[in-house]
């Protein structure tokens, strides 16, 4: 008997004397419908993911058409490395949803499929409801860590390359999972941090930072003209192309900050990319020294290390 007859067999096999269900019944029954079953599962997951894609592009395009904040002077480097990080979490929030939509669709076939077969999901549903339970008083840290880790992700609040301060460990970003976060300090040393415990964090790189500038002169100097050799200084700063590209804003010549101990300190503000702060801030000193010494404008003397009293001013 060939293949033909065999299928042409079961076509027409009709149930017994007994009332048993045909071949025939049961092929344009239950296989059928799990076969329905799984269509309309990954057709649902397909929506699903048009419909992140679309909330992909649509996150993407704002940030591009996003401006500049109110009051800064923001410099197209910055605002760009800013609006790329934004484009790459939205793929990442993507990317996650995109798995949690596969495990749930998954999880859902299966269970319908199961049933339709007639394999008993009471006892099943018991048993996975009792080891969730356990396993969620037994594994309650580790959720917690995940779950951490998820808002991170979704929030932006650092991501590989920044330099944060979880309270526990300062230093740069490694690697970030769903559970842990790898940070480097300034001594090398690794810290592997678990998200569920990192309860407050500041991020040094994103946006721009600052930092302050103080130029201490001695108390007999003329204020005003030291202030303008400041000002001077900032602008032609200002004005370099390497250090231009590196500013986000003016330096911001604040003035006499503090008056004390034959000294009278002169501040300035410097807002740069993130990590750039330190050495603008020393470039801005070495040229403020130059200045200073050929405006005649002498120091203040600051102490030593070893808490020394320094001399009198005029010896």
């Amino acid at each position: 008997m060939d293949a033909m007859h065999v299928l042409d067999w079961l076509w027409h096999l009709d149930g017994d004397e007994n009332g048993t269900q045909s071949v025939r019944e049961w092929l344009l029954g239950t296989p059928l419908l799990i076969a329905i079953v799984i269509v309309f599962g990954l057709a649902v997951r397909w929506l699903i993911f048009r419909a992140i894609n679309r909330g992909v592009r649509v996150m993407q395009r704002n940030q591009e058409r996003r401006g500049s904040p109110t009051g800064q002077r923001i410099i197209r480097p910055a605002d760009e490395l800013e609006t790329e990080r934004r484009k790459q979490r939205a793929l990442t929030v993507g990317a996650l949803l995109k798995s949690i939509t596969t495990v749930v669709t998954a999880v859902v076939i299966a269970l319908t499929i199961m049933a339709m077969l007639g394999v008993p999901l009471a006892p099943l549903v018991t048993t996975a409801g009792v080891g969730g339970v356990a396993l969620g008083f037994g594994a309650q840290s580790l959720v917690k860590d995940y779950l951490s880790g998820i808002s991170m992700i979704i929030e932006d609040q650092y991501g590989v390359g920044d330099v944060i301060d979880t309270g526990q460990a300062i230093g740069t970003v490694e690697e970030v999972t769903l559970r842990i976060t790898r940070i480097r300090d300034a001594q090398g040393v690794v810290w592997y941090v678990r998200n569920g415990e990192i309860l407050r964090l500041g991020n040094k790189s994103q946006g721009w930072a600052s930092t302050r500038v103080d130029v201490p002169i001695r108390y007999d100097q003329d204020v005003e003209k030291a202030l303008g050799v400041l000002r001077t200084v900032a602008t032609d700063f200002a004005a370099d192309d390497k250090w231009n590209a590196v500013l986000v804003d003016e330096p911001d010549v604040v003035g006499v900050d503090s008056v004390a101990g034959g000294a009278v300190t002169l501040t300035t503000i410097l807002s740069c990319l993130p990590g750039q702060q330190l050495p603008a801030a020393r470039e801005f000193r070495a040229r403020v020294k130059v200045a200073m010494d050929n405006a005649g404008i002498v120091m203040a003397a600051t102490p030593p290390a070893t808490g020394a009293v320094p001399p009198p001013a005029g010896t």
